[in-house]
């Protein structure tokens, strides 16, 4: 007597499910309610089909059984609550790819882009997540620099940390340094790679500059301010809150504006004696926008690498022609299109946080299977400095 296990699809439409009912076949049946019962052909044949769901027909030469992880899945997009704790089916790695057990994973604001749809993933459903931590668990065949034990990091695509496990192109990965914690990295690998190019490459903080960056307490800003300060730069940050405000000074803000309480522009307009910044590092997008094209001195950089409170009002050329000013909106994916670039990029921001030139302030954890509440305390601003979820 053969046993069959049967996934869901509707029963009646399976080309071989008449043969199986003239065979003394057992059915392992799956209905909606989770719950399961074994039935022979001849019990089943005089049962309702309508309703039953089944899995494709396992025999003694059938597939092994997939191999499940939990993971965060969404279906749909929308606000925090579309976040998903489910079972996904992982495999094992092929050429030039590794399978990695997450110990940590960062939450970044990017996250939240691709839940709601301002970025859009490449399939739906999809687990999000773009920074995490953890142990390398199998290799792909005949692959070289990485073996079972390996601590590694990434940044980037591919998205999809969210998850217990997941399968990685080895050459996306970093070696993690063993004088770092695996939950201190994933805190700051993607935020302080974001704030190497943002003031190395994009442009190039020297002494003497004055900058602005707003959310200066928040993930990249933290970092950013922390990392400028070092480099001999004047820097200014707006905040929400007088917590917040205890925090950014402590990252090295010279001068530090909450918001809520005064305008940012005349007072960078005060504190910079009318002459502007060099640069302004804005991920708040919407809100602050106009007044940090205000803020800027001539020849100044407008670096919007972020939109928490949405995207901005076009602009048009016109309006950068009176100062002359340059405007970017860079991404960390462009910056470290090759393994070069990345292995560059991570290697000084693990130099400057085993220096103590960069802190990280790991001030939320939260498990990854509660990812909504993290996502909704994020976008409150609740937080502050990084959070890191916990598979």
């Amino acid at each position: 007597m053969d046993l069959l296990l049967l996934r869901r699809v509707n029963l009646q439409s399976h080309p071989l499910f008449s043969q199986l009912l003239q065979k003394s076949t057992l059915f392992f049946l799956h209905n909606s309610s989770n719950k399961h019962t074994i039935v022979s052909s001849p019990i089943l044949s005089t049962q309702k089909q309508r309703n039953l769901s089944f899995v494709k027909a396992l025999s003694t030469e059938a597939e092994a059984p997939a191999n499940m992880v939990k993971a965060i899945r969404v279906h749909e997009l929308g606000g925090p609550e579309v976040l998903k704790w489910e079972d996904v089916e992982i495999g094992e790695p092929g050429d030039g790819e590794i399978r990695v057990r997450n110990k940590a994973i960062g939450l970044n604001f990017i996250d939240v882009y691709f839940r709601k749809g301002v970025y859009k993933a490449a399939t739906m459903p999809f687990t999000p997540g773009m920074e995490a931590v953890g142990e390398v668990i199998a290799v792909g065949p005949g692959l070289t620099g990485r073996k079972v034990g390996d601590l590694v990091g990434y940044a980037g695509n591919p998205m999809g940390s969210y998850a217990e496990e997941q399968i990685l192109p080895a050459n996306k990965v970093v070696p993690l340094p063993p004088s770092i914690d695996p939950i201190v990295a994933a805190s700051i690998i993607l935020k302080g790679m974001t704030a190497q190019f943002l003031l190395r490459r994009c442009f190039k903080v020297e002494p003497g500059h004055t900058i602005l960056v707003h959310a200066a307490a928040g993930g990249v800003g933290s970092p950013l301010c922390q990392w400028a300060n070092a480099l001999g730069a004047t820097v200014i940050g707006t905040v929400s809150t007088k917590e917040k405000a205890v925090q950014a000074k402590d990252d090295g803000c010279h001068h530090v504006i909450i918001y809520k309480e005064e305008d940012f522009v005349p007072r960078v307009n005060e504190i910079t004696s009318g002459k502007g910044v060099d640069v302004v590092y804005d991920s708040v997008g919407k809100d602050t926008f106009q007044g940090s094209l205000a803020c800027l001195k001539i020849r100044g950089y407008m670096v919007s690498f972020g939109q928490s409170s949405g995207t901005p009002d076009p602009v048009p050329l016109s309006a950068l022609a009176p100062k002359s000013l340059f405007l970017t909106r860079p991404s960390l994916m462009q910056y470290t299109t090759n393994r070069d670039e990345l292995l560059e990029t991570a290697g000084e921001v693990f130099a400057n946080v085993a220096s103590g030139v960069l802190r990280a302030h790991v001030n939320h954890t939260y498990p990854l299977s509660q990812a909504a509440q993290a996502h909704a305390d994020l976008e409150s601003r609740k937080t502050s400095g990084s959070v890191v979820l916990l598979p």
